[in-house]
């Protein structure tokens, strides 16, 4: 994000050698413990009497669920909600299937949408009966209303609005709009080169079977095969119930970003003006770091690696993993970090920007 500045945040700890396996519980909780400990158990004290709300924004494919999943993880999911404002409208598309479900979403909204069009128009836009109306925001804010309630007394990360300049405005009354809520709203925003969104896209792969995401390159499973047919190695599926299911990649995976090069430009420009915006802390999340600057600022094993693969003659697959470098939005040549470290980064910028 050329325009923006976000700082290279440290994580690296001088005169400290201990290293952890990011892809282990056991050990993640260890090193979010050796990273951000003091940090952790204030966060941890101050929300057993009080919530904040956290507005999610980045790129489309930015890590914005994954970010909030880990940080609710080692703060306690009895603390913390994910609300993901897509899943909630293919929730409530799914529960006009159902009856009973059908008559509650219905009632709820008879007594909490406020709109220009009437509910009737605006579910036929949620089913797809309606195909040249949009689901309008004031819909979409008394879905994630209802889901608020259901949630109860925690802290929320909000992913997925504003999702165009248009919702800004409405993105505002989050904390308004819950009755309780009286205590500090924040955002969080996301720096991902797009050349990082473009390699996750490209070799993104999914069960077939669980439909668990990988990615062929960056994030692999324990077990990879070749296809001497089609002379291509593929993953295959660590969960057991599978079978060991062959992943595959999806339709248009192959165009990388330019796929949602649209998509991608509005969320930059909504970044941009929120950025501008007074009065709400802003919580700056990198994720990638320069080359030449990684050995002050971070730890070899918070680097994203990136794995080829070669077909020994007894016809097993080799693994080899090494750093991955990417050029950043200004054409520096880049590590990206691992999940792991920007939520160190996000921890420790939520315990400053609530006092604590």
């Amino acid at each position: 994000m050329k325009d923006l500045e976000f700082p290279i945040f440290k994580t690296k700890i001088e005169g400290k050698n201990e290293k952890f396996s990011l892809e282990d519980p056991v050990e993640r909780r260890k090193y979010f413990e050796f990273k951000a400990g003091p940090e952790i158990e204030k966060i941890r004290g101050w929300l057993e009497t009080n919530t904040f709300v956290a507005i999610l924004l980045g790129k489309k494919n930015s890590g914005k669920g994954t970010y909030s999943k880990l940080f609710s993880e080692i703060v306690g999911p009895e603390r913390i909600a994910h609300v993901s404002v897509g899943d909630i409208v293919r929730e409530a598309h799914k529960d006009f299937e159902d009856s009973a479900k059908k008559k509650e979403l219905l009632d709820f909204m008879k007594r909490r949408y406020r709109g220009f069009i009437s509910i009737d128009k605006a579910i036929d836009a949620l089913t797809g009966r309606d195909t040249s109306s949009l689901l309008p925001s004031e819909f979409i804010l008394a879905l994630v209303e209802k889901e608020i309630d259901k949630i109860g007394r925690k802290a929320i990360f909000i992913d997925g609005f504003p999702r165009n300049l248009d919702q800004i405005s409405y993105s505002l009354y989050f904390r308004s709009l819950i009755g309780y809520r009286d205590d500090p709203d924040l955002f969080v925003f996301i720096d991902l080169p797009e050349s990082v969104i473009h390699e996750r896209m490209r070799y993104r792969v999914v069960c077939p079977v669980c439909h668990t995401p990988r990615n062929l390159k960056l994030l692999r499973t324990k077990e990879v095969g070749y296809d001497s047919e089609s002379k291509n190695f593929y993953l295959v599926c660590d969960n057991f119930s599978c079978k060991q299911a062959r992943m595959v990649s999806k339709e248009g995976d192959e165009l990388g970003i330019e796929a949602i090069r649209n998509r991608i430009e509005v969320d930059e420009e909504v970044m941009k003006t929120l950025r501008r915006l007074e009065g709400v802390p802003k919580i700056l999340l990198r994720n990638s770091v320069p080359v030449d600057k990684a050995a002050d600022f971070v730890d070899d094993y918070e680097i994203t690696p990136a794995y080829r693969y070669e077909l020994e003659s007894s016809g097993k697959v080799r693994v080899i993993e090494e750093p991955w470098t990417a050029n950043d939005d200004r054409g520096v040549l880049s590590y990206s970090l691992l999940p792991q470290a920007v939520t160190v980064s996000l921890i420790k910028q939520i315990s400053l920007a609530l006092g604590l």
